[in-house]
């Protein structure tokens, strides 16, 4: 094991990364505030079981991708895999149902599931998400495929799509699984290993294989739309109705399913076309059990997903989200000695004043700092020596048109001002 190489499947965001993550960030919290979603930060562990009851334990990332461990005090505790389970726990074990419904909350940080890294997915990755819990409303689902697709938008990207599907209620989804698993019956033998498995177990998570050989099975599969109860078909269409009042395109996906078992009614995926076969950057649906199976009281609830990593991928392939990185406001350049020490208390009441200032550590000549203030594209300059020192006074030039003025080194909210920023 090398320890100067970070483990597989992780990432590190290094400066002149960090910033477009620090962009798109700040999107994301302009368009929550929009949308009046308000943020929650659930812990990165949880027990295990609250992900096998609610994702389910038939899906791939319980099955086979959840980093779970034995703590000390020998319990089952799992790094979260996703943001909805965590979320809807904290939702009951804080009672933020107790006021006006919906409640609506968004997260963002980091989750965990053990899988083969490809562009843009690793096994620790940052996931951005909205839930509104406490309402059955058509017009919710829609707000949950808006915001993301408002966020996009803003970011100037292009060329994505909605896929959207209803996959039922308890009610009607009986009878798709007996239809389902008698269709696939005959095809057992070509069907991968995890499909043969969850064929009478769960057969609507055939339809989510990636397998070649399945795709070809699972075309011809009967549609679920086929099967819908009144109250979901109904659902269903004033779904459609408002995304058309919105203006919200969207391509019907049959097939489309999710990889969690809690879904229920409307599910939608944002795919980009920059992202080949993975090309996934976004998907949600409703969930109106699960609250319920985690212990909580019967709630309707929706949400949306994003990775951001993937998010971030597309956003790149297009040029688009580009950040200009900014230099110091101020590089103050000295002589060393008292000039150093007068450099540094200067330094010290402007950073306080929320201004980045740069000074030499390594007593190099002046024209070598000079130098390094060029290399860092600093804003301003100021030169302390002997002289300044004296007579309390210094030059303030601009690096960008060479501008200078006079200032008093005891007077620094006039410094602070020419620098184009107010004290605290």
């Amino acid at each position: 094991m090398a320890l100067t190489s970070r483990p597989r499947g992780t990432n590190d965001v290094i400066p002149g990364e960090i910033e477009l993550w620090l962009e798109l960030e700040e999107k994301i919290r302009n368009v929550c505030h929009a949308y009046g979603y308000t943020e929650i930060r659930t812990p990165m562990f949880e027990h295990t079981e609250l992900f096998q009851r609610g994702i389910g334990d038939t899906t791939d990332i319980v099955e086979k991708e959840m980093y779970t461990f034995v703590d000390r005090g020998e319990r089952s505790l799992t790094l979260r895999p996703e943001g909805t389970a965590p979320l809807v726990r904290a939702y009951i074990e804080n009672n933020l149902g107790s006021g006006s419904l919906p409640v609506k909350l968004f997260y963002y940080g980091p989750m965990f599931r053990y899988e083969r890294p490809q562009a843009g997915r690793y096994r620790q990755f940052t996931q951005f998400g909205v839930e509104a819990l406490g309402s059955a409303d058509p017009l919710l689902d829609v707000e949950a495929i808006a915001l993301p697709i408002e966020l996009y938008r803003s970011c100037g990207l292009s060329g994505f799509e909605v896929q959207l599907n209803s996959i039922g209620c308890p009610e009607c989804r009986p009878a798709y699984r007996e239809k389902l698993i008698e269709y696939f019956t005959p095809h057992i033998d070509s069907l991968c290993k995890s499909c043969q498995s969850r064929l009478h177990r769960n057969p609507l998570r055939l339809l989510d294989c990636k397998v070649e050989g399945c795709q070809r099975i699972i075309q011809d599969a009967p549609a679920i739309t086929e099967f819908l109860c009144s109250d979901c078909s109904t659902h269903f269409e004033q779904v459609r109705i408002h995304l058309d009042d919105l203006n919200i395109a969207y391509k019907l996906n049959p097939r489309l399913v999710r990889g969690f078992d809690y879904y229920t009614r409307t599910v939608f995926e944002v795919v980009s076309s920059e992202l080949g076969s993975q090309n996934a950057i976004g998907a949600g649906g409703r969930y109106d059990g699960l609250i319920e199976e985690v212990g909580g009281k019967p709630t309707p609830a929706v949400g949306y997903a994003v990775g951001v990593d993937r998010l971030l991928l597309a956003l790149k392939s297009q040029d688009k989200l580009q950040v200009a990185l900014k230099g110091p406001n101020l590089y103050l350049a000295h002589f060393g000695g008292d000039t150093k020490r007068k450099a540094a208390q200067i330094a010290h009441a402007l950073r306080g004043m929320g201004l980045w200032i740069e000074l030499d550590y390594a007593d190099r000549s002046v024209k070598a700092q000079m130098k390094a203030a060029n290399r860092l594209a600093s804003q301003y300059v100021l030169v302390i020596g002997d002289e300044e020192l004296a007579s309390n006074e210094a030059i303030v030039r601009n690096m960008t048109d060479g501008q200078e003025q006079s200032v008093r080194l005891d007077e620094l909210e006039q410094l602070s001002k020419i620098l184009g920023a107010c004290a605290k």
